[in-house]
């Protein structure tokens, strides 16, 4: 296993803490106890890391490395982290290291589900013991920023109920230690980290961090050394709690082992990480480390990591939940971190708002949240046929869902670079239909007057959008020019064929759109976004900000894709035991493959358009995680 590869440990509340099995830290979000202060909003790096090392008869030995950024180059120090004989995730992050007289020593940690908080332990596993010392590297700052040396700090420590805290920053929680090893109050500052994954995105790479003292405590057979870090204002109960901390961590790693024990494969665990609590309700993360809960992705990938795995209670909360948000036929496609409106800005979240809570209803047709989800489905598809923000309404001549203005991005290739659409698909873009049929056909028996649009939409779709060669048009009424037409060969026109409950094309029509994505648009790690040799298609996804994002969908390959494609395939194939055998062979484990790629146990974001489609991106992601779910349930595989 790449030591290079990152680990994950969410706290269900949106918080988390995270790092590389190397042991070093290479983006701004690695942390150990990173909290949400509005769950799961207004995310906080409150501690860092630590600084580790322990003094026996051979001297001092490191047992941490960090790595910093020096005008020769960047150096490693010290050297801790070569010391690591064994990595491992399971059932959470844990290293042995051995020291050169045979001495091995265990390090884990682990996040306790639903607490604000992390826990850390070292073990004596054989050999003698010394003494360890731990330092704390405090930040103190919103996750997406870095921080450095200041004056403004307040570094007196706070002792309560025993336990040693700390409030550097106004605003912020006290950071409580939960330890039974002694303090010496030693602040000083740790400078110039630098962040490797952060400087090849082009941002912010340094940082420097604040250490207010060390802990240190006996280590040998009899005594762990056990340190936690939480918050006096999410977590009372444990910050308060007095009781030896081994027992603490014995207590809190019992319940989380039985926990994880009773996820039925790796990959089900890895869902549960994206399903966490807002406002009493649930709502579902994006992805980690930098994402919050987006309307489209939440439904996108609530059908694989709810539906399919029948974690119904969870999908009916999420639901329910998003229902009261409803304005206009939309919802919301994102929620700011710090506590600003709702951005209303998206043509599709609320259509497969409707397709997943079809699907929610069809599995649990007695759900007590059914009236209200119903009147929410109703509330969106008679939003759009009055018209709602940003040009959305249908077109009363073909019946057809047009959206879209310039200065908006409102389908999922939304990237835009220096106030400028890369893709603005303005007009009527090809999988908006297919949402919008299905969002009319879910409706119908709602609203009977919904019956002939549906039958008016779906010739118009049939008689406007193919195009030659078979495939369908990306666009058609392009910027709400009757008749203007982009022909890009990208790959949201699967969606017409498979990945919804409603099919639009059928027959030798569909089999003819399947093979033409096939041929251009596949990879192991699903559909490029857009075919090589199109204008603007780009290989690769790197280089600063600007340059990412204006190929974000010109080529880069996207997971979540390869559902649909999945789905469509098999139904052009009469979805046979052979056909899902060869699917599962060709589609599935390919995918199932690249979780020990980049997030351990998960799937990144996207991929280079081009071999060997390096995993780029969010490392851990809600839908490409959540389709992968459903790909394999769709071919006969339980996970």
């Amino acid at each position: 296993m790449n030591a290079l590869l990152e680990w994950l440990e969410p706290d269900g509340l949106g918080g988390f803490a995270m790092g590389t099995l190397e042991g070093v830290r290479t983006r701004r979000y690695h942390g150990l106890l990173v909290s949400a202060l509005a769950p799961p909003s207004d995310r906080r790096v409150l501690v860092s890391g630590v600084e580790v090392w322990i003094e026996t008869s051979l001297g001092r030995l490191p047992l941490s490395s960090q790595r910093y950024a020096s005008p020769a180059g960047d150096v490693t120090h010290p050297d801790g982290a070569s010391r690591a004989v064994l990595r491992t995730t399971t059932p959470w992050p844990t290293w042995t290291f051995a020291l050169p007289d045979g001495t091995r020593i265990e390090h884990e940690l682990f996040v306790p589900f639903e607490r604000a908080a992390v826990m850390l332990r070292w073990r004596l596993v054989s050999g003698n013991g010394g003494r360890l010392f731990v330092r704390p590297l405090v930040a103190g700052r919103d996750f997406h920023a870095t921080s450095h040396e200041t004056t403004a700090i307040d570094a007196r420590p706070v002792v309560d109920h025993g336990r040693v805290a700390w409030r550097p920053y106004a605003g912020l929680p006290e950071i409580v230690s939960v330890t039974d090893a002694r303090y010496e109050h030693e602040p000083s500052w740790y400078r110039r980290f630098v962040y490797a994954a952060e400087r090849e995105r082009g941002l912010d790479a340094t940082e420097d961090l604040w250490s207010p003292g060390t802990f240190s405590a006996p280590l040998d057979e009899a005594s762990p050394v056990v340190l936690g870090f939480t918050t006096r204002t999410l977590e009372p109960e444990l910050a308060h709690d007095t009781r030896p901390t081994h027992a603490i961590f014995a207590e809190l790693a019992t319940r989380e082992r039985a926990r994880r024990a009773a996820f039925s494969s790796p990959l089900a665990r890895a869902a549960d990480a994206y399903v966490v609590r807002r406002e009493g309700g649930k709502t579902i993360l994006a992805g980690y480390p930098w994402f919050g809960d987006w309307g489209r992705d939440t439904f996108i990938a609530l059908r694989g990591l709810c539906l399919a795995p029948r974690r119904l209670d969870d999908a009916g909360a999420i639901l329910g939940a998003w229902a009261s948000h409803v304005d206009g036929g939309m919802l919301p496609n994102r929620f700011p971190d710090h506590g600003e409106a709702p951005e209303y800005n998206s043509v599709d979240a609320a259509l497969w708002y409707v397709v997943a809570a079809r699907e929610y209803l069809a599995l649990r047709p007695d759900a007590p949240e059914r009236p209200a989800l119903e009147r929410a489905m109703l509330a969106i598809v008679h939003g759009h046929v009055a018209g709602t923000r940003h040009g959305i309404r249908v077109d009363p001549d073909d019946g057809l869902l047009a959206a879209g203005e310039r200065g908006q991005q409102l389908t999922w290739m939304d990237a835009r670079v220096d106030g400028r659409e890369i893709t603005p698909r303005i007009g009527k873009p090809v999988e908006i239909q297919a949402l919008w049929l299905n969002a009319v056909d879910a409706t119908r028996a709602l609203d009977a007057a919904l019956e002939p649009l549906l039958s008016r939409a779906l010739a118009s779709f049939r008689e406007r959008f193919v195009i030659e060669g078979g495939t369908l048009a990306d666009v058609i009424d392009v910027d709400h020019e009757h008749g203007r037409i982009d022909r890009a060969m990208r790959p949201n026109q699967i969606f017409a064929v498979g990945g919804l409950p409603f099919v639009a094309i059928e027959g030798e029509a569909a089999r003819a759109i399947v093979d033409a994505v096939e041929r251009t648009l596949l990879t192991p790690m699903g559909l490029r976004s857009l075919a090589p040799g199109e204008p603007g298609y780009a290989p690769r996804y790197e280089g600063g900000p600007s340059v990412r994002d204006s190929v974000y969908h010109q080529g880069t390959v996207w997971p979540w894709l390869l559902g649909a494609f999945v789905d469509a395939w098999l139904r052009v194939r009469s979805d046979t035991s052979e056909a899902r055998a060869e699917a599962r062979r060709r589609f599935f484990e390919p995918l199932l493959a690249r979780t020990a790629e980049l997030g351990i146990g998960h799937v990144a974001e996207i991929a280079d358009a081009e071999a060997p489609h390096a995993s780029k991106g969010c490392p851990f992601q809600a839908w490409s995680v959540g389709e992968l779910i459903r790909i394999g349930r769709r071919v006969g595989v339980s996970v």
